[in-house]
C-alpha cells in the first residue's frame, strides 16, 4: 500500500538533497525516513535512489517517481486548500520578491500572510528578478513579485505599485540643483544594476533609446551595495527616491535631476496560469493591499 508520506519522503529528499535535511524537515530520525523510502522500493521491486551516489541522486524510474509525487502532493494540498478554512489550512507557501521588497514592505506582507493563514509554511526567496521568473516557470516558487517586464501567456500578473527612481551621488560628487543632460551622466562614473534585473534591464533599453552611451560603468546586482558606493562617492547611480528620504535627508545622498526623468517601474505580482489559484490569488490580493516601497525597514 502506497501512502502519501511516503511519497512526501521521496519528494523532501529530492528537494532538500539528503536523507538527513528531508528527517529533518518531516521532523523524523534518519532510520524512519529509509524505512519509508525502502517500503516504497519493496512495492515497486525497483530502486528509488542510487546508492552508489554519496548525494541523493535518482535512478531513472526515481525520476518517474518524483515526477508522480510532485504532482500528488500538488492535489493534496489543492485539495486542503478548497476544503480547510483560512485558520486552520496547512500548506507550504513559496514566495520570490526582489531585494527592494525585501528592504521595504516584506515584513508587513509576511505578517498579513500569517494574520490570514496562521499555519502556512511560508518560505520567502530574495533574488534577482530572471533568477525568480525562472524559478517559477520550473515550479520551484508559487509567486513572485517583480519588475512588471515580463510578458508571457503562461503567467497572471496582478498590479501593485510603481517605483519612482532617480540617480542620486554624493553630495560632493555634483554641485549645483539644475537638471542636466543625459549626456552629461557619461562623465560620471554610473553604477548600474545588471541585466538578471528587472529595473536594469528597463532602464539599459531606456538609455539606448535616447542615445546614451554611459563611459564608465560599475555593475552590481544588489541595491544595498548601489546605495553604498553612492554614498562612498564611487558613482552616481538610480536608486528608489522614496525609500531614500532618510539618506537624502541626512545629507548622504544627494539628487541629480535630469531633463528627461527616469520612467517609474512598475511592480506586479506574477504566477503560472496553468495551477489552482485559490490561496495564491488571495496572496496577491495581500500583496496589493499591503504593497509600499516609501521606506527601508533598516536605515
Amino acid at each position: 500500500m502506497i501512502t502519501l508520506k511516503q511519497i512526501e519522503a521521496i519528494y523532501w529528499i529530492v528537494e532538500l538533497g539528503s536523507f538527513e535535511a528531508a528527517a529533518a524537515k518531516l521532523n523524523m530520525s534518519q532510520s524512519a525516513i529509509s524505512k519509508r523510502v525502502q517500503e516504497l522500493e519493496d512495492a515497486f521491486g525497483v530502486s528509488i535512489f542510487d546508492r552508489s551516489k554519496r548525494s541523493a541522486r535518482l535512478t531513472q524510474k526515481g525520476v518517474e517517481l518524483h515526477g508522480c509525487a510532485v504532482d500528488m502532493l500538488r492535489q493534496r494540498d489543492d485539495l486542503l486548500e478548497r476544503i480547510s478554512s483560512k485558520e486552520t489550512l496547512i500548506r507550504r507557501f513559496r514566495l520570490g520578491v526582489t531585494e527592494l521588497t525585501a528592504l521595504t514592505w516584506l515584513p508587513a506582507l509576511v505578517d498579513r500572510i500569517h494574520q490570514s493563514y496562521p499555519k502556512i509554511d511560508l518560505e520567502p526567496s530574495i533574488e534577482l528578478s530572471t533568477d525568480l521568473l525562472r524559478r517559477l516557470e520550473s515550479d520551484e516558487l508559487d509567486l513572485i513579485i517583480v519588475p512588471d517586464i515580463f510578458k508571457d501567456p503562461r503567467f497572471i500578473s496582478t498590479p501593485l505599485k510603481a517605483v519612482e527612481n532617480a540617480w542620486m551621488c554624493a553630495p560632493a560628487l555634483h554641485q549645483g540643483d539644475e537638471a542636466i543632460s543625459l549626456q552629461k551622466l557619461s562623465s560620471f562614473t554610473v553604477l548600474t544594476q545588471g541585466g538578471s534585473s528587472g529595473t536594469g534591464q528597463t532602464y539599459e533599453r531606456w538609455l539606448a533609446e535616447h542615445d546614451i552611451r554611459l563611459g564608465k560603468t560599475l555593475t552590481s546586482n544588489y541595491l544595498v551595495a548601489q546605495v553604498g558606493l553612492a554614498i562612498s562617492g564611487v558613482g552616481v547611480s538610480y536608486l528608489p527616491l522614496a525609500c531614500m528620504g532618510t539618506l537624502i535627508a541626512q545629507g548622504r545622498l544627494k539628487v541629480i535631476h535630469t531633463e528627461q526623468p527616469l520612467p517609474t517601474i512598475n511592480y506586479v505580482c506574477v504566477h503560472r496560469a496553468d495551477r489552482y489559484q485559490g490561496l495564491t490569488v488571495e496572496v496577491a490580493r495581500l500583496a496589493q493591499q499591503t504593497c509600499d516601497f516609501d521606506k527601508l525597514i533598516i536605515t
